[in-house]
């Protein structure tokens, strides 16, 4: 398959500056029911999801362990820009999860602060065993987000996948969800992952993919783009340990031809540069990391020499 046609790109000083006035001014007000970019360029770009060809910005943001927050007004505040953000750069995937402590509560608080909820795409999950549970714990999952719709609900880690998958079916017939999807998050699942893509109508999967854990990139991606299904991909840091041990390595010097000032943007690049791939959604509860991803959204992408330059270069780091 072919990538997209190459978009031109903004200098990331720019954007950031952009990006730090604009959350100033806002701190946390209600956003613009749409926020319409002066130029094209200053957008992220975006991906169709293939069962509706609805399109969602290629950067979202995750919230394991990053939106389990308390009640303190700072940490509050702080996530709340993280979310503005997003939402300013034209991203919208907000991803959590019942297994993610109060993440789901946190996320539909800063919502409806934010007035954010239109433009917010909320994938959620369920993670338990039995249809009655599951019905529980996902009309929980709305109390939570403060939301009469959720608009992708999916099955965490494959479990008890038999019998969610038919309430979600009849959720999705009934408007009480939007796409239905499968997680997982270690490659020791891919077998199933591709079983069920292979059987089932799916309109996501949500997986594992980095530069360092390209695994999926053998049969799940191909077979994605072939069964018409939208990618979410988790981990496009490698866990967040990655990250971690390049910390002061110095960027390759094709790092500045596709437009990228740091390890993140490097990482994030070569994940949403892969055509199957829809969104990723690093997780973060800092602004500035989030200023950073989004910025990876933006601009030139790596087209295929570029990747497989990328992955020869990569066990030298």
């Amino acid at each position: 398959m072919k990538n997209r046609p190459h978009e031109p790109g903004m200098s990331r000083a720019r954007f950031l500056r952009l990006a730090a006035g604009a959350t100033a001014a806002l701190a946390i007000g209600p956003l613009p029911a749409r926020a319409a970019p002066t130029r094209k360029e200053d957008s992220m770009q975006t991906r169709p999801i293939p069962s509706s060809g609805e399109r969602l910005g290629i950067i979202g943001c995750g919230t394991w362990q990053t939106f389990d927050v308390g009640s303190a007004e700072a940490d509050r505040q702080r996530l709340a820009e993280v979310l503005q953000i997003l939402f300013d750069a034209g991203g919208s995937v907000v991803d959590s999860s019942p297994m993610y402590g109060r993440s789901e509560a946190v996320t539909g608080d800063l919502l409806s602060r934010l007035h954010a909820h239109e433009r917010a795409f909320v994938a959620t999950k369920v993670w338990t065993r039995g249809g009655e549970a599951g019905v529980r714990q996902m009309e929980e999952s709305m109390r939570l987000l403060q939301h009469s719709r959720i608009e992708l609900m999916q099955i965490h880690n494959l479990l008890d996948w038999r019998t969610h998958l038919k309430t979600l079916r009849a959720w999705k017939e009934a408007g009480r969800i939007k796409y239905l999807g499968i997680t997982h998050y270690t490659v020791s699942a891919f077998d199933e992952l591709e079983a069920i893509m292979r059987a089932e109508k799916l309109d996501f999967v949500q997986l594992n993919y980095s530069l360092d854990d390209r695994a999926a990139e053998a049969r799940l991606l191909p077979l994605a783009a072939e069964r018409g299904i939208a990618v979410l991909v988790n981990q496009p840091f490698g866990g967040g340990g990655l990250l971690r041990s390049l910390a002061g390595a110095p960027l390759p010097a094709w790092a500045a031809e596709i437009g990228c000032t740091s390890w993140a943007q490097v990482l994030l690049k070569y994940v949403v540069s892969h055509p199957a791939v829809t969104c990723a959604i690093p997780g973060t509860s800092r602004p500035q990391h989030m200023r950073e991803n989004v910025a990876a959204g933006m601009g030139v992408m790596p087209d295929e020499a570029m990747r497989r330059r990328m992955v020869a270069d990569w066990p030298r780091r």
